[in-house]
């Protein structure tokens, strides 16, 4: 059999984001893509807001923080280039209560340290000029938060890395590894694929295809199910752009919201909830795999322990349409729960420690001739160019390509 001298593991966003830069780079390499699903973006990369963050909420010097803001004009760039509908239409982070007042001035101390331009605080009045119909006591407006479709986007990258040489395996789900003369042999449903180098884009699965390649992590992935419901057209007038509540600082998700789409639809959510199967998008979609797995792993018990209110909010108001309704009217007051129709969901791949601490980073490590991301939620669509080039000259560095 042919050898490879790289398998890419994941053909979502990230996965192919990293092909594309390394065989830009690395014309001669041969490098296979290998993806279970039966499309590229099937998973995360097509189930999201479609959203292109600008970089506000990460903790300045983190990965998130300065691949963000890189990544916002590089993705806007790029799909201008390339003909991929953009809109930069705008976020505004809204206080609608005394308390998030001064979170407000701090979102905009963060995102000033993080370079987002164009960041400025709303009074009341100033706030309805850019969203009439909103609720708010304090705002902090981004011009350049945009949205995209992020599934056109990785299929564009795909249709690049095929044009420069690389090769797509569809169909294809790892189910092992193991080490023949020094080389690594990937096991796969369709036989053995020989290669030199790994890396590991595999979302929702990362920790799983890590262990199998040998890397000692103690993270754990935990699927979080965000479900959405989509305005009613005769409704869509109340919203202009992207509406955000100002978002729990001890969590990473950013509460439900309004958000426009490239598909035409205003989206309203998502909420947050664990999901009992990986890539589980309905409440009745059970995987006892991936609950045994959640279940047994210390770092979750202890992250319920931390945070079961959440827990338990976030599920009633799964449940409970008109408790989801209260949250959106805490920003727009005219929405009542029949201007409402029923939504997508996505299922966020988040990593916890066994400490149960969120991981609210993004987390790539390396391994024995391989490279894992073990966490790349949101940003990490927004982000996915930059995150290429990272991993291109981490692979350069380790490769020695």
């Amino acid at each position: 059999m042919n050898e490879n001298d790289l398998v890419i593991i994941g053909g979502g966003i990230i996965g192919l984001a990293v092909a594309n830069d390394i065989i830009k780079r690395n014309s001669n390499l041969k490098i296979l893509l290998v993806e279970k699903d039966t499309n590229v973006a099937s998973q995360q990369s097509g189930h999201n807001s479609g959203v292109i963050h600008s970089g506000i909420y990460y903790k300045p010097g983190s990965f998130k923080a300065q691949f963000c803001v890189e990544g916002r004009a590089s993705m806007t760039k790029f799909c201008q280039e390339n003909e991929i509908p953009v809109w930069t239409c705008g976020k505004l982070i809204v206080a609608t209560k005394e308390s998030d007042i001064p979170k407000i001035d701090n979102l905009y101390e963060r995102g000033t340290a993080n370079n987002v331009e164009g960041l400025k605080v709303l009074n009341p009045d100033e706030s309805r000029e850019i969203e009439p119909y909103v609720k708010s006591l304090k705002s902090l407006h981004a011009p350049g938060t945009g949205i995209v479709n992020y599934e056109t986007v990785t299929e564009v990258y795909a249709e690049q890395f095929k044009n420069n040489g690389g090769e797509i395996l569809l169909d294809t789900k790892v189910i092992g590894s193991k080490k023949e003369n020094n080389k690594i042999v990937v096991e796969t449903n369709k036989g053995e694929i020989h290669t030199k180098k790994v890396i590991n884009c595999a979302g929702l699965h990362s920790d799983r295809i890590a262990k199998m390649f040998g890397l000692e992590t103690n993270l754990k992935i935990i699927p979080f199910r965000g479900e959405y419901y989509t305005l009613k057209k005769e409704k869509e007038y109340l919203v202009k752009g992207l509406i955000y509540p100002v978002p729990n600082p001890e969590l990473p998700f950013l509460g439900v919201h309004f958000t426009q789409t490239m598909k035409g639809v205003v989206e309203a959510g998502p909420n947050a909830v664990l999901a009992t199967k990986r890539e589980g998008y309905r409440k009745r979609d059970i995987s006892i795999k991936d609950t045994l797995d959640t279940f047994t792993y210390s770092g979750f018990w202890k992250l319920f322990k931390n945070d079961w209110k959440t827990g338990i909010w976030e599920v009633n108001r799964s449940l409970r349409k008109k408790i989801f309704v209260n949250s959106l009217r805490e920003l727009i007051p005219q929405v009542n729960d029949f201007d409402l129709g029923t939504g997508g969901s996505g299922v966020r791949a988040q990593a916890v420690a066994p400490n149960g601490d969120l991981i609210d980073d993004f987390k790539i490590e390396s391994g024995d001739n391989s490279i894992h991301v073990l966490n790349a939620p949101s940003p990490g669509a927004t982000s996915s160019l930059v995150i290429g080039k990272y991993i291109g000259n981490l692979a350069a560095k380790e490769f020695g390509y």
